[in-house]
């Protein structure tokens, strides 16, 4: 169920974030971008725990406004790295704790959809697990995607790298403006 919600083209605002999260990285960078995707589900998985045994309770409008401002911010971030030219510097450990942090506001937007299949579980453990695991898997598959089309402008179409992942956190940022202001 993780995979079939992370791969809905309804909820696209999380394609979004997992697509200009990785937009900075080459190919050749995979592990960093499989370490960053999955500190953002350690971070989406820790809400999502809080909120399904409600011991965390937050205001649905509140988390679907914070959801683009994710997004935005994330893009801002690249273009800041891009336009100073610290896009490949090492402040990688800054790019987990983000990813990390703004897990834990997009695991709030999948609460209500966790809670309603959910259903009567004696135990969220397992379906937690289950969950976060097709999150995670739903996320790699997005990522490999999203690399490989990255690849392909950049290696067979000649784009630096530096545009096109500027231009790619760019349109996230307007769609995700879009989502924010719609």
């Amino acid at each position: 169920m993780g995979i079939d919600h992370i791969l809905d083209t309804q909820g696209y605002d999380h394609i979004l974030f997992v697509i200009v999260l990785s937009a900075i990285y080459p190919m050749k960078d995979w592990k960093k971008i499989v370490i960053l995707v999955t500190a953002f589900t350690i971070g989406h998985s820790l809400t999502l725990a809080l909120s399904a045994t409600g011991l965390l309770k937050i205001n649905a409008g509140l988390v679907e406004t914070l959801i683009p401002i994710t997004i935005m911010v994330t893009g801002l971030l690249n273009v800041y790295k891009i336009y100073t030219g610290t896009l490949y510097e090492g402040k990688i450990l800054l790019n987990y704790i983000l990813a990390s942090c703004f897990g834990l506001i997009h695991g709030l937007g999948f609460s209500n959809y966790f809670k309603a299949i959910l259903g009567q579980e004696a135990s969220i453990l397992q379906p937690l697990l289950a969950f976060n695991l097709g999150v995670e898997l739903g996320q790699i598959f997005i990522v490999i995607g999203a690399v490989a089309i990255s690849t392909l402008f950049i290696e067979m179409v000649r784009i630096p790298a530096k545009y096109w992942a500027a231009f790619i956190s760019i349109l996230a940022i307007i769609i995700a403006g879009t989502l924010l202001i719609g």
